[in-house]
C-alpha cells in the first residue's frame, strides 16, 4: 500500500544507499540532460516535448525535473495535481503522465506554487541523488533530465552521480539556445561544461528560430537565425535543428499539452520530430 512520501525518510536513510543507487541506475538505458546556458530559451518546453515524443514512439520514459528553484515540469506536462507517494519498500512512486511516461519533481514537495525553494548546494545534491536512487523508475529506455540554466550544482550533481556509479550508462547532453548572441555565448559554456565532464554531446537545438507571419506567410527573423548552427560548427558538435516560433507552443505549454502531441503538423512540430529522430538515432 502506498504511503505519503514524507513518512518514509527515516526508513530510506537506513538502507544500503550505494547498492540501491546502482540498482536504480542499472535499469536506465539512456539519460539525456537537457541544458541551457541561460534562462528563457525554452529548455523546459524542449524537455517536455522530447519526453512525450519518445513516449509516443513506444519508449519507456522518465522525466526528472532537476530545476529545483523553478520546477515547472508538472505544469508543462499537465500533471500539477499529482502527488509523490511511496510503496511499502520505501521507494518513491513517480507521478504517471502517460502509461509509459513518469515524472518526479521538487514541485510536488513544496506547499504551494508561490513557495520558494531556498537550499544550498549540499541540499540540492542530496535531493538529486535521492531522485536517482530512491524513485521506483523501473526499467526505462530514456530518463530526460530538465536542468536549470547554467553550469551549477544541479547539472554537476546529476552528471557526477551517474558517472561515478559503477556500471551505469554515462549521461548525454542536449544544449538548447536561441539565436541571440548572449544566448549563444552562454550555450558555448554549456558545451564546454559537458566536455569537461566527458559527457556525450548529442547536439545543439536552436529554439525560437524565425517566425512565420500567420497573415502573409513571410518569415520574420525576430532573434536572427543560424547562430545555433554556427556555434555547433565552431565547437565541433552536432547541430540538431531549428524550431520556429509558434504561438501554439506557448498555448500548449500553458495548458500542459506539449505541442508535439497535440498540434497537427505545423513547421515547429515537423522540425521537432526531425530533432527527436536524430536524438534517438545517436543515443
Amino acid at each position: 500500500m502506498a504511503q505519503d512520501f514524507t513518512q518514509i525518510q527515516e526508513q530510506i536513510s537506513e538502507e544500503d544507499k550505494e547498492t540501491k543507487l546502482l540498482k536504480s541506475l542499472s535499469g536506465i538505458k539512456n539519460t539525456i540532460m537537457v541544458m541551457s546556458g541561460k534562462g528563457g530559451v525554452g529548455k523546459s518546453t524542449v524537455s517536455a516535448n522530447l519526453a512525450v515524443g519518445l513516449a509516443h514512439k513506444g519508449y519507456r520514459v522518465g522525466v526528472l525535473d532537476g530545476d529545483i528553484h523553478g520546477p515547472d515540469m508538472p505544469k508543462v506536462l499537465g500533471v500539477e495535481d499529482g502527488k509523490l507517494m511511496a510503496d511499502e519498500n520505501g521507494n518513491i512512486l513517480p507521478v504517471k503522465v502517460l502509461e509509459n511516461l513518469k515524472l518526479v519533481s521538487v514541485g510536488y514537495l513544496i506547499d504551494s506554487q508561490d513557495t520558494p525553494v531556498i537550499w544550498r548546494g549540499p541540499m540540492k545534491h542530496s535531493v538529486m541523488k535521492q531522485f536517482l536512487r530512491d524513485v521506483n523508475w523501473g526499467e526505462l529506455d530514456f530518463l530526460v533530465v530538465d536542468l536549470p540554466p547554467g553550469t551549477g550544482d544541479e547539472p554537476l550533481s546529476i552528471a557526477q552521480i551517474i558517472k561515478n556509479a559503477q556500471g551505469a550508462v554515462p549521461p548525454s547532453a542536449v544544449v538548447v539556445t536561441t539565436p541571440q548572441d548572449v544566448a549563444l555565448l552562454d550555450s558555448r559554456k554549456s558545451v564546454q561544461f559537458a566536455r569537461a565532464l566527458e559527457l556525450k554531446i548529442l547536439g545543439i537545438v536552436e529554439n525560437m528560430s524565425g517566425f512565420a507571419c500567420p497573415h502573409c506567410g513571410e518569415t520574420i527573423d525576430l532573434f536572427k537565425i543560424g547562430g545555433g548552427r554556427k556555434a555547433a560548427e565552431d565547437l565541433g558538435v552536432p547541430f540538431l535543428g531549428s524550431i520556429p516560433i509558434d504561438p501554439k507552443i506557448v498555448t500548449g505549454t500553458d495548458e500542459g499539452k506539449p505541442f508535439i502531441a497535440y498540434d497537427n503538423g505545423s513547421g515547429s512540430v515537423k522540425a521537432f520530430k526531425q530533432i527527436l529522430d536524430t536524438i534517438i538515432e545517436n543515443s
